[in-house]
């Protein structure tokens, strides 16, 4: 079962991918809710291909807090971390994952496409084997249809 505050975080981090979208850039959107699971301490939208929403907020997270807090807290994002993004929160030691739709499922909608080169690998395989055990959830079926619509929206008029 779905802990009841995923949910909203997960929209909310939707309304940030909905905002980069809208700006040019690709649509993911991640934010880093506190450890009281309410408060939303930040948030990123993708940038560029290199700059993807997760590493650059766990990145600004790391220079902010304390690995303890960091620890504590939930970094929340619409799409399953890639390799990169994951390692960036592995090392950013923010101890909880929580994503809407699966790194496989935006395989399925990005096919090919040269902007969006999607590795099949999934965060729990990264995450997993360091030394540092993470709390994971995800994939969020209630979010599903509507994370993926923005990324079927998308991808389909990015040729």
């Amino acid at each position: 079962m779905t802990p009841h505050w995923v949910i909203p975080h997960l929209l909310s981090a939707n309304d940030v991918a909905r905002r980069a979208m809208q700006s040019g850039a690709h649509p993911f959107g991640a934010i880093l809710v506190a450890p009281d699971q309410t408060t939303v301490l930040d948030e990123q939208g993708n940038l560029d291909t290199v700059q993807h929403a997760e590493s650059v907020l766990a990145a600004r997270a790391y220079a902010t807090y304390e690995a303890e807090f960091l620890w504590q807290c939930t970094l929340v994002t619409t799409v399953e971390p890639c390799a990169m993004c994951s390692g960036t929160q592995y090392w950013a030691h923010i101890g909880r994952l929580v994503y809407g739709l699966s790194e496989r499922d935006l395989l399925d909608y990005t096919g090919n496409h040269s902007e969006n080169p999607t590795m099949d690998l999934s965060s729990r395989v990264v995450l997993g084997s360091g030394q540092k055990r993470f709390e994971i959830i995800g994939p969020v079926p209630e979010v599903r249809q509507e994370i993926a619509q923005l990324h079927q929206t998308f991808w389909l008029t990015r040729g």
